[in-house]
């Protein structure tokens, strides 16, 4: 089983006025169904209230991420499945409940970490 990863940056999710609590009630329904089906490692997004800081390996903290890197928001979910034609599967139903396209990446899972 692989560890997938299913993501999307904040500006694709775009919503009419009054249709987000639709959107979340839909998207926690699919998590239900996979905390049900066995399959959810965990879910969340970015709080983009708290800015992000770089941090060096002696501990130095300095504001803000990589300077040359994207921005990183959006909403995360992490399920372990067992092919990736499943992980495409979740991917669409994530997709549709929270109406906008979803990235699908296959973790590196390393078993001594």
């Amino acid at each position: 089983m692989s560890k997938y990863l299913i993501s999307f940056p904040s500006a694709a999710m775009v919503v009419a006025e009054g249709e987000h609590e639709a959107v979340g009630r839909a998207a926690h329904a699919v998590i239900e169904e996979a905390k049900v089906a066995g399959v959810y490692v965990f879910a969340g997004g970015i709080d983009e209230s708290v800015p992000p800081v770089l941090v060096a390996a002696d501990g130095t903290v300095a504001e803000g991420g990589y300077p040359w890197a994207p921005r990183l928001n959006g909403g995360f979910t992490v399920l372990e499945l067992p092919s990736r034609e499943e992980a495409v599967s979740w991917a669409a139903r994530l997709a549709e409940a929270c109406r906008c396209h979803q990235e699908l990446r296959v973790f590196g899972f390393d078993p001594s970490a």
